[in-house]
């Protein structure tokens, strides 16, 4: 991930060194960096696709990051990877939004309004749980909270600019405000995406299951107020592959599912209104 970046970054120099003078090389050649890093990028996710397939590890146990009514997106449940990547350690990572009624949550816009105020999402500020007894590897709550992105035109903005300079500045810039924690027996739990200002822990302290450490927030890379949440075999997102994980009573809800974690209890799922 380290030379990927790079190579993206030798790229962009080369385009900005290009407009200011003349490069003493081809043009074409400012372009070798670019697919340097497609390629790699590529690679990556073969390579790491087809060691998923041949020895996927049996799924972990935890309980829910959260309590209350919550959705699900971009679910494991639907798809492997389920965010369409296994950068990141993302291959099992799936997303959650506040949602204690149906329809409390601000639909998807196709054009208007192109963003939307974070505290018009119920989840944001909600509080955020440890999945199990841990330890805090890496806690990182200093990144604001944009405003939403969710309609069309949010969503290219993000994707065409946003997504890029956050990839490449480095995955502490992709999950914004974070939280991992080492569960024991190998296994990472990331909390991407949280409220800045909202962690209660710290790195090496120690935390209980049910324990609230941080609040649901919208920092990184980010369409709206949610947690993400993955496991991973290195707490390192740029060094670890992705870790298949079952919430204790809840299993792992599909997309547009909407759950209600309490207390490890399970009420009768629902479909969730207003999810997409």
């Amino acid at each position: 991930m380290l030379v990927y970046r790079l190579s993206w970054l030798v790229f962009v120099g080369l385009v900005v060194a290009g407009v200011i003078t003349e490069l003493p090389f081809s043009w074409w050649l400012t372009w070798v960096p670019a697919v340097v890093a497609v390629c790699l990028l590529f690679g990556l996710g073969r390579s790491t696709a087809r060691a998923q397939r041949a020895a996927r590890p049996p799924a972990v146990e935890c309980a829910a990051p959260v309590s209350g009514r919550w959705a699900a997106l971009n679910s494991p449940a639907d798809r492997v990877p389920s965010h369409g990547t296994h950068a990141y350690g993302q291959t099992y990572a799936i997303d959650i939004v506040g949602e204690p009624e149906p329809g409390s949550r601000p639909r998807f816009a196709r054009i208007w309004p192109v963003m939307r105020r974070n505290d018009r999402f119920p989840g944001f500020g909600a509080q955020v749980r440890a999945v199990g007894d841990a330890t805090v590897v890496t806690s990182s709550d200093g990144k604001r909270d944009h405003l939403s992105r969710n309609s069309l035109p949010g969503v290219v903005y993000l994707m065409l600019a946003e997504s890029w300079i956050r990839d490449l500045a480095g995955a502490g810039w992709v999950v914004g405000n974070h939280v991992v924690l080492d569960l024991g027996g190998g296994a990472y739990a990331l909390y991407a995406h949280l409220r800045r200002g909202s962690l209660t822990v710290r790195a090496g302290e120690r935390v209980t299951a049910g324990q609230a450490i941080a609040q649901c927030g919208n920092s990184g890379n980010s369409t709206e107020p949610h947690v993400h949440f993955q496991l991973m075999d290195d707490p390192d997102p740029d060094v670890g592959r992705g870790l298949p994980f079952r919430w204790h009573g809840l299993g792992v809800p599909a997309g547009g599912e909407a759950f209600t974690a309490d207390g490890g209890e399970h009420r009768a799922p629902r479909t969730a209104g207003g999810v997409g």
